[in-house]
C-alpha cells in the first residue's frame, strides 16, 4: 500500500481520468516521484469499475482501491445490503474480509463487526477505507478468520464466509471443496459458538451437492440484479434441517420474490405440459437456478412446454416472475419454415435445442435486436418449434 496515492494532487489525477485509456497513463513519463504510473492506472481502473458496484466508495473521497481480482469478487452494494438485512445481533465476525464491503454493510445492523483479513495489504488498505468512510464500530485484524473464529470461547451471533473462487493457479473455481478456506461439514463442526453462519458462493453452485456436503443448511438465498445471478447465499444453523427454505430474489424487482422449500420440488412430477397457448413466459435467472420447474405451473396457473424446456404458457395474461410474452405463431423449425418468417431481425433464445443461437443467426443471417423475440425450443411433442412473439409490458 501507498500512502502517496491519498496525496490530494494524486486523487484529483485519479477522478479527472477515469475515462482515461490506463495503458497511456501507463506509457506516460512519470507523472508523479513517489507513485508510480502503473498505480495510477490500477487505481484509475478499479475506481470506474466502482461507479455503479460501489457507489459509495466511488462518491467518498480519498478511497484507495485494490487490484482487480479483489474489485470482481467483491459484493456490490446492493447484495452487501440484502445480506446485513437477512441478519440479526449484536456481533458477527466477517472471516474472509476481502475489500469490506460487507462488513461496512453489517456495521450498520450489528453493534460491533470484526473483519478480519490475512492479506497484509488488503487489509491496511481496508482500514485506512474505514476512516474515510466513518465506519467506527468495526474491529479490524490482519489474520486468519477461520483459525481466529475456531478459537473463540464465546457465543457469536453471526460468522460470515465468502471464500475465494479462486486457486493456486489463479484460476476460477466454483466448489466449496476447491475454495479458499476449504468449506465442508468438518470445518462447520468445529464452529459451534456462532448462532449462525452465512456462506457466500458462486453463482453457478451446485445446490444439492452443498446441501449435501454441508449438512446443516436452514436456508438458501438466490440473490440477482437485473434477472441476472449474482450470488448464492447458503444460511447454517446447528442442526440438519429436512425443510430447506429456498428464496429467489431479484433486487432491481422485488415483487418477482419467489420463496419455497425443498420438499415442494421434490414431491412435483413433471405433468404440466402443454401445447403453445396465448401467452409465453420464461422464469428469470435466479428461479431457473433453483430447480423450482414444475411448481411453478401450480404457483401461477400456467403449463410447461416441455418438461425440460423451463418455458410455461398460459390462455390468460398473468403477473409472473419474469419475461412475459404474447404469441404470435408457432412453425415447426426447419430451414423453409424459418425463411418464410421474413424477420430480418430479431432477439432469439434457445432453450431444450440442438443448436446455439449463434449457429442460428448464422444460418438465418437474422440480426439481434428489434421488438420481435424468437423462441427456438421443443414441445410437449417432443417437436423442435419456433415460436415468435412480441414483449408484453
Amino acid at each position: 500500500m501507498n500512502k502517496n496515492i491519498f496525496d490530494k494532487s494524486v486523487q484529483d489525477y485519479i477522478t479527472k481520468n477515469l475515462s482515461t485509456d490506463v495503458f497511456k497513463v501507463i506509457l506516460k513519463k512519470q507523472i508523479f516521484p513517489k507513485v508510480t504510473n502503473k498505480e495510477i492506472a490500477e487505481q484509475i481502473s478499479a475506481k470506474a469499475k466502482s461507479k455503479k458496484k460501489l457507489p459509495t466508495y466511488f462518491n467518498t473521497p480519498n478511497i484507495y482501491f485494490p487490484n482487480k481480482v479483489n474489485i470482481e469478487q467483491t459484493s456490490s452494494e446492493k447484495t452487501a445490503e440484502f445480506k446485513s438485512k437477512i441478519v440479526t445481533g449484536n456481533t458477527m465476525i466477517d472471516a474472509t474480509g476481502g475489500f469490506g464491503v460487507d462488513s461496512m454493510y453489517f456495521s450498520k445492523e450489528f453493534k460491533k463487526t470484526i473483519y478480519i483479513e490475512e492479506n497484509k495489504e488488503l487489509f491496511e488498505i481496508v482500514k485506512a477505507n474505514s476512516k474515510e468512510l466513518g465506519l467506527n464500530n468495526i474491529k479490524h485484524l490482519n489474520d486468519d478468520g477461520i483459525e481466529y473464529a475456531k478459537k473463540l470461547d464465546t457465543g457469536i451471533d453471526l460468522l460470515y464466509i465468502d471464500p475465494s473462487r479462486r486457486n493456486k493457479e489463479n484460476k476460477k473455481v466454483h466448489f466449496l471443496s476447491d475454495c479458499t478456506p476449504l468449506i465442508d461439514y468438518d470445518l462447520i463442526e468445529s464452529l459451534q459458538n456462532f448462532k449462525s453462519i452465512l456462506i457466500k458462493c458462486s453463482p453457478i453452485i451446485d445446490l444439492k451437492k452443498t446441501i449435501n456436503d454441508l449438512k446443516v443448511v436452514s436456508k438458501i438465498y438466490i440473490v440477482g440484479i437485473n434477472n441476472e445471478v449474482k450470488e448464492v447465499l447458503f444460511k447454517l444453523n446447528k442442526q440438519s434441517n429436512n425443510d430447506i427454505k429456498i428464496k429467489c430474489i431479484d433486487l432491481s424487482n422485488r415483487e418477482s420474490d419467489f420463496e419455497f422449500s425443498i420438499n415442494e420440488i421434490d414431491n412435483k412430477q413433471n405433468n404440466y405440459n402443454s401445447e403453445v397457448l396465448n401467452y409465453l413466459y420464461e422464469p428469470n435467472s435466479m428461479i431457473l437456478k433453483s430447480g423450482a420447474f414444475s411448481l411453478i405451473c401450480d404457483r401461477y396457473d400456467v403449463k410447461k412446454l416441455n418438461s425440460n424446456s423451463h418455458l410455461y404458457t398460459s390462455k390468460e395474461l398473468i403477473d409472473f416472475p419474469g419475461r412475459v410474452f404474447s404469441v404470435e405463431s408457432v412453425v415447426k423449425y426447419s430451414k423453409r419454415n424459418l425463411k418464410d418468417l421474413n424477420i430480418s431481425k430479431a432477439n432469439i433464445t434457445t432453450r431444450n435445442f440442438p443448436i446455439d443461437v449463434k449457429d442460428i443467426r448464422k444460418k438465418s443471417k437474422i440480426l439481434d435486436g428489434g421488438d420481435n423475440y424468437l423462441f427456438f425450443t421443443t414441445n410437449h411433442l417432443n417437436e423442435q418449434i419456433i415460436i415468435k412473439t412480441k414483449k408484453t409490458h
